[in-house]
């Protein structure tokens, strides 16, 4: 499968008012490329505590679309088959138009062919099955092999914006997981994203488990999760929303209930949440933290004691740390 794309230089305030009017002409789903910092809530986002400085915004963006090239050399746009060279007239006209009402900067357009990419399924070629110690985390892809045989085996394919397990925050809670829950134990998972820590909890023993997450990808993921390594739906129950500010999705999680909490999420994100929290354990009740930069320790460490609970054990891998507390 071959692919044309044309690729639009401009200025970032453009990007919308290209894409929307290319959108009208049959150019859909543009890749941006530009400089534009995060916001606030795109790094609260982000997976890790601290990201890597940027260039400078300069301003300037790429804009790129992509058609599929048939067989004989055409391009097929909104049903119809249409040569490069016209779509590229119809890309250039528009954006003289534009030029008339707003500023879209140098407007200069380059067309060039991609390689021959399966873009649907190329990606998988960059996950394969690995194990976390007697794990093994496979994809729907591939098929274990005889040395894997009595290994607990997680089945889950990566899914929007959410993990496999890979990381080191992940593997260090289902470490902790794995020493805590007991038979029929109840546990919330806050930040659940593929579910991942929540399926092995079941398959680790426990009864139940309750999930929150902001995403609402997070609903068909643990969906799917749950269903691909046999976890009945009455097992898991998923929330959206944010525990830390909305009492009614701390009603619905339920008080005092918990036999363990999971949040492997951000530092600056488990400092308000640890109060929260609190209420939610039961007493006795065990807290798992992750997704905690080894600078950040002490943030973590500091908000677990001040909400009045123990902590049993700091785990490290890498340049991440799990914290685990206790409440008493």
């Amino acid at each position: 499968m071959k692919w044309v794309r044309f690729r639009i230089k401009t200025v970032t305030e453009a990007e919308d008012t290209i894409i929307s009017t290319l959108y009208d002409i049959g150019l859909e789903g543009a890749q941006i490329e530009d400089k534009v910092p995060l916001t606030a809530l795109e790094k609260e986002q982000m997976f890790v505590d601290i990201l890597p400085e940027g260039p400078a915004d300069d301003g300037i963006a790429y804009l790129s679309f992509f058609l599929e090239e048939k067989e004989d050399g055409s391009l097929e746009v909104q049903g119809e088959p249409r040569t490069a060279e016209s779509v590229l007239e119809d890309v250039n006209r528009e954006l003289q138009d534009l030029r008339l009402f707003c500023d879209i900067g140098e407007g200069t357009v380059t067309v060039d062919e991609t390689e021959d990419i399966d873009w649907i399924n190329n990606w998988k070629q960059y996950f394969h099955q690995f194990t976390i110690d007697d794990i093994l985390v496979i994809p729907s892809w591939e098929e274990a092999g005889p040395e894997d045989r009595g290994k607990l085996t997680l089945h889950i394919d990566p899914g929007t914006a959410f993990g496999t397990g890979m990381h080191e925050t992940t593997q260090l809670c289902i470490r902790q997981l794995r020493k805590h829950v007991r038979p029929g134990m109840e546990i919330l998972d806050v930040g659940t994203g593929s579910g991942i820590l929540g399926i092995l909890s079941l398959m680790f023993g426990a009864g139940y488990v309750t999930g929150t997450d902001l995403d609402v990808c997070a609903l068909p993921a643990v969906e799917e999760n749950c269903a691909v390594n046999g976890i009945r739906p009455e097992q898991f129950t998923m929330m959206i929303g944010n525990i830390i500010s909305d009492s009614d999705v701390r009603e619905k999680v339920g008080y005092e209930k918990y036999d363990i909490v999971t949040a492997n999420i951000l530092a600056d994100v488990l400092v308000p949440l640890t109060p929260v929290i609190k209420d939610h354990l039961k007493p006795g009740g065990i807290y798992i933290t992750s997704g905690i930069i080894d600078d950040k320790e002490s943030v973590v460490t500091e908000a677990v004691k001040k909400a009045g609970l123990e902590v049993l054990e700091v785990t490290y891998q890498g340049e991440w740390v799990s914290v685990t507390a206790r409440k008493n």
